[in-house]
């Protein structure tokens, strides 16, 4: 029987494994291109598999090593997670709960949340994680936060349970020395010729904050890709181009320079809370309960919370089942439903 991987081990793999590239991973390591090349060898050899395809030109991993890496990522995390624990003991709190987002959260609904989470459960403690356009699972998938504020549409997942609590409308955000700022609204034809900032994430989520679906086979214009929020209001406002985003964001991110305009005929954005099923965490249930409720006060603006759908629309289990909905494994989005104008 191999021996079980030393921890150091597995995060040289994970590093080469997520870079690609030997190099880069040492540098983030801070040691030395030969020395991480002999652990990874070693590695290969106590588990007797080859994980990586090395060529002089590129690194890719095998199917053993996409396998170890799933693995290897649960494995740290759970280490990670120990070592938090036994911290938390020591100061007398009952666990530490990580909640990943982007940008804004849950608007308004965030302070409300924490505020009232904390209120009835002090001995938790409560980590807020950001993340970048890059993971629109907000942390979720790797295993590094409990539970999340993502923005649908999301893949499903076996493990992924998600429940919309609001939804609201989308804006154009251009600068404002833009013709565009002037109006009062717009509609996606009139700026299907324009340039667009685009968010350096997957495919789907890229494509709906885009509004490709919205544009009638016109493939969009792209003047900056970008990985936060400060990054594409940078290049909106040194002019690379304009970009879709909620309406809450303009509460939380304007600046001078910005104009954020109401654009007809688009799909509404839902803010979502999304889970790991598989983990059974009482305090992340807790969570979702007091977003639950908070949620039904209806406290951000132009926001409405959405009503369950009828029982035969394809989408309707993301409301009443969740956890049923997202624990198919299919190749569907979790949320879609959820991103239509609120009636």
């Amino acid at each position: 029987m191999s021996e079980v991987p030393e921890l150091r081990v597995l995060r040289y793999f994970v590093a080469v494994a997520e870079e690609l590239h030997f190099g880069r991973a040492a540098v983030r390591l801070h040691i030395s291109q030969p020395a991480l090349s002999v652990q990874i060898r070693k590695l290969e050899h106590s588990l007797g598999a080859k994980l990586f395809d090395r060529t002089s030109r590129h690194v890719e991993l095998t199917e053993v090593g996409t396998v170890l890496l799933e693995e290897a990522h649960k494995l740290l995390v759970g280490a990670d997670r120990l070592v938090d624990a036994t911290r938390d003991a020591l100061r007398g709190v009952r666990g530490t709960l990580v909640v990943g987002f982007q940008g804004n959260a849950a608007a308004e609904l965030t302070p409300q949340i924490l505020k009232a989470f904390q209120t009835r459960y002090p001995r938790v403690q409560v980590e807020m994680r950001s993340h970048d356009f890059a993971d629109p699972y907000a942390g979720l998938a790797n295993g590094s936060v409990d539970i999340a504020f993502v923005r649908p549409p999301l893949l499903m997942q076996d493990w992924l349970s998600i429940e919309t609590l609001f939804v609201e409308p989308r804006v154009l955000v251009t600068s404002s020395s833009s013709p565009l700022a002037a109006r009062d609204q717009v509609s996606v034809e009139e700026v299907l010729d324009e340039a667009f900032v685009a968010r350096r994430a997957p495919e789907y989520w890229r494509d709906f904050w885009l509004a490709t679906s919205s544009r009638d086979g016109n493939t969009p214009v792209l003047g900056a890709e970008v990985g936060d929020v400060d990054e594409c209001f940078e290049a909106i406002l040194s002019g690379r181009g304009i970009a879709f985003s909620q309406a809450s964001t303009q509460r939380y991110y304007g600046r001078p320079g910005l104009a954020f305009i109401p654009v007809t005929g688009l799909p509404h954005s839902p803010l979502a809370i999304a889970w790991r099923n598989d983990l059974g965490a009482q305090t992340a249930s807790d969570f979702v309960e007091t977003a639950r409720v908070l949620a039904a006060l209806e406290l951000v603006p132009l926001a409405a919370t959405p009503q369950p759908p009828a029982a035969e629309a394809p989408f309707a289990a993301t409301y009443q089942e969740p956890s049923r909905f997202c624990a198919t494994g299919q190749p569907t989005y979790c949320g879609t439903n959820s991103a239509r104008e609120p009636r």
